[in-house]
């Protein structure tokens, strides 16, 4: 059987960040890694064994270049990555300590993937030998261009018979061109196989009203009927969506949470365990660790409890892991299962 990749595209980014938790006015040093939502999907996948192209436009230029050179590290394709543009989009992130949260800067204005544009990309080539294309919301959150280019391809990948799998991510301080989230993201899960997101993200994307959760500890027991309506509730919304995934996060402290989700599958509801995180060492990624492994498992195995599980060890074991990428096996996932 022909070795077929899966697709993603988006923008990665310069990550800045300080050590010792402290604050981004304190110190002068700052640590580097690249990262960004879709390339984290992309190492993820490329770390279980997949074949995986990134797509994304940098600019032609050495920190352009150090970026091809990373993600290449990992076996990734970037034949059709653009070079143009004025700048890599960077971000600062404060991390979170004792009862203080984490904070982003954003610095994206203007970066060479903010003016992206539908004709840019030859999808038809890139998807020739595809069998899947994952995307999110935070590519249509850049600006208006690089949602049209975000829309261009979703609608390309449709029309050639991928599966189109969709993160929510939500980011609120992104969305600063004019459009309604709400609208632009429920356009883009039309199009979709596959939707993940977090409580948060998936009632701004439906306005469905989440289900409440207070202190969900390893003992928590929920309301499956209550999810099975939920969710039933919104795939009336997205009637081509074949699979949901909710994900829900309790952060007890900083650096104790607990992780673990629901599955919506053609019609059935799946729930799993759920895990005591402690310590969390850098929680960045987590949800796309968790996609990314639900993407993977489901394609190997078309077994929903299976995926699920398997989605949700890995994402338990980024929080393990320094740095944006989930650079864990399938092996090790299903050793720790």
């Amino acid at each position: 059987m022909e070795d077929k990749k899966i697709v993603t595209f988006g923008e990665i980014l310069l990550r800045w960040s300080k050590n010792d938790c402290l604050r981004l006015m304190q110190g002068t040093k700052f640590n580097g890694n690249y990262g960004g939502s879709e390339a984290n999907v992309a190492v993820s996948l490329a770390m279980l064994g997949e074949r995986v192209e990134y797509v994304s436009r940098i600019p032609k230029d050495q920190i352009g270049q150090a970026c091809l050179n990373e993600l290449r590290s990992y076996g990734i394709e970037v034949n059709h990555v653009e070079r143009g543009g004025e700048r890599l989009g960077t971000y600062y992130f404060e991390a979170s300590a004792s009862m203080r949260n984490s904070m982003v800067v954003y610095d994206r204005k203007n970066s060479s993937f903010y003016s992206s544009a539908p004709g840019m990309f030859p999808w038809h080539d890139i998807f020739s030998d595809a069998k899947a294309f994952h995307c999110s919301g935070i590519t249509c959150a850049v600006s208006q261009s690089a949602a049209d280019a975000t829309f261009e391809a979703v609608k390309t990948a449709k029309e050639m018979g991928l599966t189109v799998t969709c993160d929510i991510n939500y980011r609120k301080n992104l969305w600063k061109y004019g459009a309604d989230a709400h609208t632009v993201l429920h356009e883009l899960m039309q199009y979709s196989d596959f939707i993940f997101g977090d409580q948060n993200e998936w009632e701004v994307a439906t306005h469905v009203p989440h289900i409440p959760v207070n202190n969900m500890y390893v003992d928590t027991e929920f309301d499956m009927k209550a999810y099975k309506a939920y969710f039933e509730e919104m795939h009336k919304q997205f009637p081509r969506c074949k699979q949901m995934l909710l994900a829900l996060r309790n952060q007890i402290s900083t650096n104790h949470h607990t992780l673990t989700g629901f599955l919506w599958s053609e019609g059935e509801i799946y729930s799993a365990k759920i895990y005591d995180i402690y310590p969390v060492l850098d929680p960045m990624g987590v949800g796309d660790a968790y996609v990314a492994a639900y993407i993977h498992a489901t394609l190997k195995w078309q077994d929903p409890q299976r995926s699920l599980d398997f989605a949700l060890a890995a994402s338990q074991l980024k929080n393990s892991i320094s740095g944006d990428f989930n650079l864990v096996t399938e092996d090790e996932i299903l050793q720790f299962m």
